[in-house]
């Protein structure tokens, strides 16, 4: 390594050491040892130091030993040495500026320094949780962490889109002579924010240790990894996290740190400045310091050095066409028109499976007047969608799938808003999209492309008609109507017995590597986003993807729902870390979790049930713990008894936790999950023979802790406390 860099590195490290070091002891002087020490909303208190070293940080004492640690790493100055090399000195310092610096964030926390201004400070638990199935379906391929600030506005908007574009998680902060992109970005009016894939960590380097602890985090929550397993958790990053850091600007010693430490995680550094360049053998496959003086090539030369694999849809509208745009909103002041949703115009979208020589392959017509036809202030229109479908291996049954999708496709394109599906939609275009030319013709265009590109296997021709006559929409919404409701009463009627086959569901072991999901007609994916349908319309499409079928075979425990295929599939598929899988038990081989669950279902032994938080409800629970703390023993592919990740709809199965009576066992959910669910917890207890089980069911209002929910349990007379013992 270069001696240059080596130098500027160590003597940062030096620099953020003496910082935590007077900081730490500053805080124990005012505040005393026992003051907490802790960042909001994780179960791995420091990550860092946690994940590298084992330590539970939970005192300004128990910093003390984290940064001695540091201390013990940090090298002479290259200077002061007479031999070479200077690789190892320069990474060890990288190591130790990473835990000074998630020692300098908490503290920071402690005095209410942190998050700063148009910043989003610590991630939490739950937001990694939540972009789970994300970082395993494809659709966000890599982040990137830029430090600094873009040479002009224009460039720095040019460098975010582009990886925008490429569906890539961008982490934007510190700054360079004072100066920081998200200051350029906020001046360009660019939406930011975990839905548009633009996330403001911070305005100085030291909090670049964000999104490195959120990387590091992933080791722990998906890949089954325990704190102390230093060596196996940077690997893990290495291999499995595909990031890269940008560093726009002249690199001070603060950066040249940080990236060192980067670059322990398996993480390059691309800078715009011209910089002596690093390839170390054997620490990386790639170069780990790089220098890319061409703004335009600076981001496929990011991709290219890290390995990223993308996939740009190139679909011939005027704006940008990305996932990251799909959180994108439009607020009234910048709207142009809308369609559905709080307006008194009518709105529906409807796909529906057609013979081949009913459909002309790629037309797109508009029955109607279009957006740029409108009378003067007018800011609503009917809209109906119709999309028609023929392919040889296209199933009714696919329909509901396929349709659902026309959110997700609508909403990649810049501008465009799209909320809501079937005849409860509301999609509004922003000004900025009108002006560029985006017109409703480009709906129908999106649709075509992106069907074809991602359903190809199962559709072969498509065409798509647009009506903005309010006659005409009404008249189809009927027939629509119609068809959603037989759709509903359709796969209602499915059951576990009714089909030979179940179907896997492996996308998360690109993170979970042990974890294996079986989605069955009654019990959809943990992730909430996979049902049978779906995992069957998947193998249609991609035979050899992670979604494969499973002959059920012999019945072997129908209480507990153990088929011995199953259990033979889960055996190998979870490289023989678990032998058998109960489907309808919490308590006796329960399915393993990956991390990205909606729900966890937890054994309450005092109460004979059990309590459902879900990963949004970030309070305390009956069973001592947050979701987040909660969370920590469930993922990861393991299998714990008594503890299982879910997703929202399997509350209301009648094969819920069958084995254990079921919803019978229930005594506490949190409101937001008893409310959403509402009218089919109501259903489902009235079949059970409880019609009045919900009000028996308490939440966060009634009790936080057991010895608040015993007696309101006691009092109403909940079921489950005359069912046998659970444990």
């Amino acid at each position: 390594m270069s001696k240059l860099v080596a130098s500027a590195v160590i003597r940062g490290a030096y620099r953020i050491y003496k910082e935590a070091e007077d900081f730490l002891n500053k805080a124990i002087k005012e505040k005393g040892p026992e003051e907490k020490l802790s960042f909001p909303e994780t179960a791995f208190y420091l990550p860092m130091a946690n994940a590298l070293l084992g330590a539970h940080v939970e005192r300004l004492r128990d910093a003390l030993p984290i940064l001695e640690h540091a201390k013990e790493l940090l090298p002479q100055l290259p200077s002061e040495r007479i031999w070479l090399p200077y690789l190892g000195d320069a990474l060890d310092a990288g190591i130790a500026t990473l835990l000074c610096e998630e020692l300098i964030m908490a503290l920071r926390y402690l005095y209410k320094e942190e998050p700063q201004k148009d910043c989003m400070g610590f991630f939490t638990d739950t937001i990694m949780r939540s972009l789970g199935i994300q970082l395993v379906d494809g659709r966000m391929p890599g982040f990137a962490a830029i430090l600094g600030a873009a040479p002009d506005n224009k460039t720095a908007v040019e460098i975010v889109r582009q990886l925008q574009e490429r569906n890539i998680l961008v982490f934007v902060g510190s700054s360079t002579n004072g100066r920081s992109i998200i200051d350029q970005l906020l001046e360009e009016n660019v939406q930011m924010g975990w839905e548009n894939y633009i996330v403001p960590y911070g305005r100085d380097t030291l909090s670049a240790i964000y999104p490195l602890n959120w990387a590091v985090r992933s080791a722990l929550t998906f890949g089954g990894l325990k704190p102390a397993e230093a060596k196996k958790i940077l690997l893990y990053t290495k291999e499995r996290v595909f990031a890269f850091g940008l560093a726009l600007g002249e690199l001070d010693d603060l950066k040249y740190a940080t990236g060192a430490g980067a670059i322990n995680m398996g993480f390059p550094i691309i800078a715009d400045t011209d910089i002596p360049e690093i390839r170390p053998s054997g620490i990386t496959t790639y170069e780990a310091l790089v220098k890319e003086l061409d703004h335009k090539k600076l981001i496929s030369r990011a991709i290219e050095v890290r390995g990223v694999k993308v996939k740009v849809s190139s679909i011939n509208i005027p704006v940008a066409y990305a996932a990251a745009f799909e959180g994108e909103r439009v607020r009234k002041e910048n709207l142009y028109i809308e369609f559905g949703g709080r307006s008194e115009e009518p709105s529906f979208e409807y796909l529906r499976m057609a013979n081949f020589d009913e459909i002309e392959e790629g037309k797109i017509e508009l029955i109607g007047p279009d957006i740029d036809q409108l009378e003067m202030g007018t800011k609503t229109l009917p809209l109906g969608i119709l999309v028609e479908v023929a392919g040889r291996k296209m199933q009714k049954d696919f329909e509901p799938i396929l349709e659902r999708q026309i959110h997700r496709f609508i909403n990649y394109a810049q501008g465009v808003m799209h909320i809501g599906q079937r005849d409860m939609n509301w999609i509004r275009i922003s000004n900025e999209a009108y002006n560029k030319g985006f017109r409703l013709k480009h709906i129908g265009i999106i649709l075509h492309a992106m069907f074809h590109q991602e359903y190809s296997a199962i559709v072969d021709k498509i065409q798509v008609k647009l009506y903005t006559k309010k006659e005409d929409v009404e008249r189809l919404l009927k027939e629509a109507k119609k068809t959603y409701s037989e759709r509903d009463e359709r796969l209602s009627g499915m059951t576990d017995e009714s089909v030979d086959t179940f179907y896997s569901c492996l996308l998360c072991q690109s993170f979970a590597p042990n974890h294996v999901c079986i989605i069955t007609p009654e019990r959809l994916g943990l992730c909430g986003a996979y049902s049978w349908l779906d995992a069957k319309a998947s193998y249609e499409i991609m035979p050899s993807g992670p979604n494969q079928p499973i002959l059920k075979g012999e019945f072997l425990d129908a209480r507990l729902g153990q088929w011995k295929n199953v259990n033979d599939f889960v055996y190998q598929k979870s490289n023989k870390t678990i032998e058998k899988v109960s489907m309808y038990s919490l308590m006796d081989s329960p399915q393993s979790s990956c991390g990205c669950f909606e729900c966890i279902v937890a054994v309450l032994p005092e109460a004979n049930g059990v309590m459902i938080v879900n990963r949004d409800y970030s309070g305390m629970t009956p069973c001592g713990m947050t979701f987040t703390t909660l969370a920590g023993s469930v993922g990861g592919g393991v299998q714990t008894p008594g503890f299982l990740g879910i997703g929202r709809l399997y509350i209301v199965s009648k094969k819920f936790l069958l084995a254990e009576s079921g919803l019978l066992r229930v005594v506490w959910m949190t409101k937001e999950l008893k409310d959403f669910l509402s009218d089919k917890l109501k259903k489902r207890a009235e079949e059970l023979g409880y019609p009045d089980l919900v009000d028996k069911i308490a939440d966060e209002t009634i009790a936080t802790t057991l010895e608040e929910l015993l007696p309101f349990l006691e009092k109403v007379n909940h079921p489950a406390l005359k069912l046998e013992p659970l444990v």
